[in-house]
């Protein structure tokens, strides 16, 4: 295992290096959503990516795809290919039925420990006046199926990937690390981007790899890491995903919490231009994590694992991680946190509970270049929960055992 220090000197050029960048692309104007979309008219009606999984469980799914012209657009869906005889639609806004060309579906009330098949819907719009509307071409995916998890079942699988940057290549690479575990999810750590530039990027660099190696029949979960704060497109970032922040919920034994860490840059640092405040969000996400301890889900849980880009603790001197250990880490000590899962440092690691500091186990991610990038593996069931990380040449890195 490599040893662990303060922060690398080639992370710090790495970074400095997305800094400059993400500066000049953060002093453009933002772009929003126009009525017309970033494809071509000459170009025919077509699925542009997807769908994509994305799960908070607790019997819900959204499913998300990106068609390039406006659309009306549903789900499919049912208990056997042969009769989806159930619909779900964006959510209604002031009595409004969303339309446009990114589209996230939540279907809601599903049955645990069941298997529903599915497929996407999208009627394009040719023409759109006051008091006619006018379709076009309808569009259908191939019929695609997931399970329902029981939140209660009695052990949960999940992988995590962290700080890939937009490097498209490693996500089914290092998801192949693994061919024999079908885990319950996959957990996108943050630092998927190096800043947000436009919808491309987000198609090729995350959803259709995603597409291509899981996310039609396994749901993802993602927290930003501090580079998708980034660029003149990050704003938008949230419109393609159920959720891309502060999350908790339940699945087998492990109450999971999942916080947004933000920037690793005083607020005030010229490459933002004055407007952002993390500092205020994270005491934000502290105050959301302190409801959370005190909450019956969490006490009663076999486990409780937090999922955080930037660990709360040793990874470096910067702002950022400092506000962290701040905020975060009196917490996660209150709580009695079993395992804190990060990234951010680009070196993998694990730091074991230290009697005053952290009362937890810290397990850092690798990433993103080859001979650095890892897939985390865990497994948890009443008795145990186990952390096993592999490096991208095969070889096992950490395997750490907690048991109760």
């Amino acid at each position: 295992m490599e040893e662990q220090g303060s922060i690398n000197q080639n992370r710090r050029n790495f970074l400095k290096g997305g800094a400059l960048l993400g500066a000049a692309a953060l002093l453009q104007p933002s772009l929003a959503i126009a009525s017309e979309p970033l494809y071509g008219k000459e170009e025919g009606f077509k699925i542009v990516v997807g769908p994509c999984l994305q799960s908070s469980f607790n019997n819900t799914v959204s499913i998300i795809w990106v068609v390039n012209k406006n659309a009306a657009s549903w789900v499919e869906y049912g208990l056997s290919p042969d009769s989806l005889t159930e619909k779900a639609y964006g959510k209604t806004e002031l009595g409004l039925k969303p339309i446009g060309t990114i589209n996230v579906i939540q279907l809601i009330n599903l049955q645990p420990g069941t298997k529903y098949y599915y497929r996407i819907v999208s009627k394009e719009i040719k023409d759109f006046q006051p008091y006619k509307l006018t379709y076009g071409e309808v569009l259908n995916s191939d019929i695609q199926s997931f399970v329902n998890p029981d939140i209660n079942k009695a052990e949960v699988n999940f992988f995590m990937l962290n700080d890939i940057h937009d490097r498209p290549k490693s996500i089914p690479f290092l998801l192949g690390l693994d061919k024999e575990t079908k885990p319950d999810f996959v957990f996108f750590n943050g630092d998927i981007f190096d800043y947000q530039t436009d919808e491309p990027q987000i198609i090729k660099n995350f959803l259709q790899p995603c597409t291509e190696a899981f996310a039609k029949y396994t749901p993802f979960v993602y927290v930003r890491g501090n580079h998708e704060t980034r660029g003149k497109y990050c704003r938008e970032l949230p419109q393609y995903f159920e959720s891309i922040s502060y999350n908790a919920f339940s699945l087998g034994p492990i109450r999971f919490v999942v916080l947004d860490t933000g920037e690793d840059k005083e607020d005030t640092h010229p490459v933002y231009a004055n407007i952002v405040d993390f500092d205020g969000y994270r005491r934000e996400q502290a105050e959301l994590l302190a409801k959370e301890i005190a909450s019956k889900e969490f006490k009663k849980a076999r486990f409780r694992v937090v999922l955080m880009h930037i660990p709360p603790r040793y990874s470096g001197d910067w702002h950022g991680p400092k506000h962290c250990t701040e905020v975060f880490e009196p917490l996660l000590n209150k709580g009695k946190v079993d395992l804190v899962l990060s990234g951010h440092t680009h070196r993998y690691q694990i730091h074991e509970p230290v009697k005053g500091l952290n009362s937890y186990p810290l397990v850092i991610g690798g990433g993103p270049k080859e001979g650095t990038r890892t897939l985390t593996k865990v497994t948890a069931n009443q008795n145990e929960l186990l952390v096993k990380m592999i490096k991208d040449d095969g070889t096992e890195v950490i395997n750490y055992s907690i048991k109760k």
